[in-house]
């Protein structure tokens, strides 16, 4: 899938091939939430991934990524886009693809964010209290 912006000189595809790899981990290398990611890390979740990017005619310009079970339930992660291309709307246009794209149209969509519950809110996402099992925090577990 490849879809041109209708004004604006960008596109949004699917093809992994096209992701520049080396740019989105140095991207994500500086997020509160990757940052202590390893490269293999980053690229092996890719491949277990739906992965969107962002491009103009110069390269790629944002990210993200969907892990789901293409039934009831999809993660959206690792969104970012370069700061040289924030303030269009990009990530507007992103989140609307993102949430009409046929193969998760029909899922539950979760995501976990610090700073940007506007631009998700717009899109039906709703703030609610969830739990989270770290596993580089866990003790040992109790015996069955």
């Amino acid at each position: 899938m490849k879809i041109k912006h209708a004004e604006l000189p960008y596109s949004i595809s699917d093809i992994k091939d096209l992701l520049d790899r080396e740019q989105i981990f140095q991207w994500l290398s500086t997020t509160y939430w990757a940052s202590e990611r390893s490269r293999e890390v980053i690229f092996t979740s890719f491949e277990h991934s739906i992965c969107f990017g962002i491009y103009s005619d110069t390269g790629q310009v944002g990210f993200a990524r969907i892990v789901t079970d293409y039934t009831t339930f999809s993660w959206l992660c690792d969104v970012f886009i370069d700061p040289a291309h924030r303030g269009i709307g990009l990530s507007k246009w992103l989140m609307e693809v993102i949430t009409q794209y046929p193969a998760i149209a029909q899922t539950n969509i979760s995501l976990a964010t610090r700073d940007a519950h506007g631009l998700y809110e717009q899109y039906g996402f709703v703030r609610r209290e969830a739990m989270r099992r770290m596993a580089n925090e866990q003790k040992k577990s109790p015996a069955i």
